[in-house]
């Protein structure tokens, strides 16, 4: 825990950037989901959904790389991109379930980014109400 506490701005890094790689959805739909789940959609509504997903991915990869640098936003933003994280996980263990094999790489990435993610905000909500309070 204590490693997680010190290196939180590297894994925030890290973990920023691996998921910034997600703007290939906003240039190469098709391209980036036949990488992600091995299969692709098709047609004019479908590059749509699919950029904008990429867009919305992508930003919470540069909130991460921003709040790395800015710890008075790192709550919010972990706890964003945790949340978004964690229904990926859970639609692809749910009704995605059939892609689990192809996106095995976002499974280990992304679950890993949620429990390490978890375990800071846990760890600095712990602190914060074991802290004395200065009101009298």
């Amino acid at each position: 825990m204590r490693f997680i506490q010190n290196n939180i701005k590297w894994i925030m890094l890290a973990g920023g950037a691996l998921t910034c790689t997600m703007a290939l959805a906003i240039v190469a739909p098709e391209l980036a989901l036949q990488r992600s789940f091995g299969a692709t959609l098709q047609g004019p509504l479908a590059d749509v959904v699919v950029r904008s997903w990429g867009m919305l991915i992508t930003l919470v990869g540069a909130m991460l790389i921003y709040a790395a640098f800015r710890p008075v936003h790192r709550t919010l933003v972990l706890l964003v991109a945790a949340v978004s994280k964690a229904m990926l996980l859970i639609l692809i263990a749910g009704p995605g379930r059939e892609f689990a094999g192809t996106a095995m790489p976002v499974i280990v990435a992304d679950g890993l980014m949620v429990l390490i993610f978890l375990v800071y905000l846990l760890s600095v909500s712990a602190r914060q109400h074991s802290a004395p309070s200065d009101s009298v």
